[in-house]
């Protein structure tokens, strides 16, 4: 019975994953959140920065402990997350002689990780203590009413104040928190400042679509060169658009509803820049590519709407753009105040399985949600921390010797701040994996690439996602 069980889960995780590959970053991030990590952070795109492991390693980190330390096991899929961990943990013993730690860190290929985690929580034999799970493929370790995790409200309890409220809730269930996020992934606009410049275009000015819409005319006539993508494989516009709109892909159920007229009139406004040469399709299909960044390191495109790790992108990839590229606040309606909305994710959750779920609680809390984690996240992967309290530490987010600090024309946490109070989330549902897979292989590509009408296609769209959801 239980070798049945196992091979069911097995073909279940197995068919998420392929769905996972349709929407989202690409190469070093590829499917979404950090899904910069490789395949993190899918849906609305990847994530990070760190290039997703290609095979399993193991390390034991001793960090000072003690004889009689308690040892956990940590899976990820990203190395850096490792090396983040690793940090937290010697700062966690020499805060906790009483309380000492060694940790026993795998990190594995996307794939590999959450289907054997998948499988080992759901049978409740083989799983880690600690693990990072993908925004993704979060839903899948949600389902039923029997969480195979535990619940963090206990501990989160004392920061719940200071961390951005929408990161949580997406690693969230019925009001229980089961995981603690990585980043904000703050949508932003990128500009390049040198190419706006040589149209007269000042980007301090573009505040409003229509703004947009203007100056991306204006820059096409005068220089050739489009103001930003029409992203064919990914939905980070997508989430933008409906952000703005107060609404989903999905309704309150978690039943899809990508025809929407929210969604309609987004996609509207999106094919009439693109009429207008104010945005243009683009070589992989979106922003975070090695496609695209070939095509940006070109300069045939002046913009970028991703979320803020994407600097990562910049200083790794294109260093020549220094001093050059400018952080603003997103587009927004016409009086429409300010806002944002988080791209991507990765939660890092405690199985009910852990040796000591007290102790992995409490070092979680202090690795992932603290001030101090947070301070690491930022200056050692370059993340916007979701702990706020960070984001008034003007000795950590202005230090000149910070890579970011020096790369870009403005200071990121000056955009932060000025939308932190409206930072919205786009759900990730066990639907989610079908309705990204949709969109980013047929629907963006009839709509930008073929031309077809926006309405029907995304009718069509709706009849494709209910139709696999059955």
């Amino acid at each position: 019975m239980k070798k049945k069980l196992v091979s069911a889960l097995l073909s279940v995780a197995m068919v998420a994953s392929l769905l996972l590959t349709g929407c989202g970053g690409g190469d070093s991030a590829t499917t979404g959140s950090e899904s910069s990590a490789g395949t993190e952070e899918a849906a609305a795109g990847t994530e990070e920065a760190a290039p997703e492991a290609s095979s399993t390693e193991t390390s034991v980190i001793d960090a000072g402990a003690g004889e009689g330390a308690t040892e956990l096991e940590y899976w990820t899929f990203v190395e850096l997350h490792g090396q983040h961990f690793e940090t937290m943990l010697k700062q966690w013993n020499e805060a906790n002689p009483d309380r000492q730690i060694k940790l026993n860190v795998t990190v594995m290929p996307y794939d590999d990780m959450h289907n054997k985690l998948l499988i080992a929580v759901q049978t409740g034999e083989g799983a880690p203590d600690i693990s990072d799970i993908e925004l993704g493929r979060f839903p899948d370790f949600l389902a039923g009413d029997d969480v195979p995790l535990e619940a963090l409200n206990d501990v989160v309890e004392p920061y719940m104040g200071d961390i951005v409220q929408s990161r949580l809730e997406i690693y969230s269930k019925d009001g229980t928190v089961y995981g603690f996020p990585t980043h904000v992934g703050a949508m932003v606009a990128f500009y390049n400042t040198e190419l706006l410049e040589k149209a007269g275009i000042d980007y301090t000015t573009i505040k409003t679509w229509d703004d947009f819409k203007e100056a991306g005319i204006k820059l096409y006539d005068e220089t050739g060169v489009y103001m930003c993508t029409a992203d064919t494989s990914a939905t980070w516009q997508e989430s933008i658009i409906l952000a703005q709109a107060n609404t989903d892909f999905v309704d309150a159920d978690g039943n899809p509803q990508v025809n929407s007229q929210a969604m309609i009139d987004g996609l509207t406004m999106l094919k009439d820049f693109q009429d207008n040469n104010v945005i243009a399709t683009i070589a992989g299909g979106q922003p975070d590519t090695d496609e695209a960044r070939g095509e940006y390191n070109l300069e045939k495109y002046a913009c970028q709407l991703m979320p803020l790790w994407e600097m990562s992108r910049y200083t790794n990839y294109m260093d020549q753009f220094a001093g050059k590229i400018a952080i603003a606040p997103l587009p927004v309606k016409d009086g429409e105040p300010l806002m944002s909305v988080g791209g991507g994710g990765t939660g890092t959750v405690v199985t009910k399985t852990a040796k000591d779920v007290q102790l992995a609680k409490d070092f979680l809390t202090f690795a992932k949600i603290s001030p101090e984690a947070n301070i690491e996240i930022w200056n050692t992967l370059g993340f916007d921390p979701c702990n706020m309290d960070v984001w008034e530490m003007n000795d950590v987010t202005h230090n000149p010797d910070n890579q970011f600090v020096k790369y870009f024309v403005n200071n990121p946490f000056d955009v932060l701040n000025e939308v932190k109070g409206d930072i919205r989330t786009i759900k990730s549902t066990s639907a989610t994996p079908t309705i990204n897979n949709i969109l980013c292989t047929v629907t963006l590509n009839a709509i930008f690439e073929d031309g077809q009408d926006v309405t029907e296609a995304l009718n069509e769209a709706q009849e494709m996602i209910e139709q696999e959801l059955q």
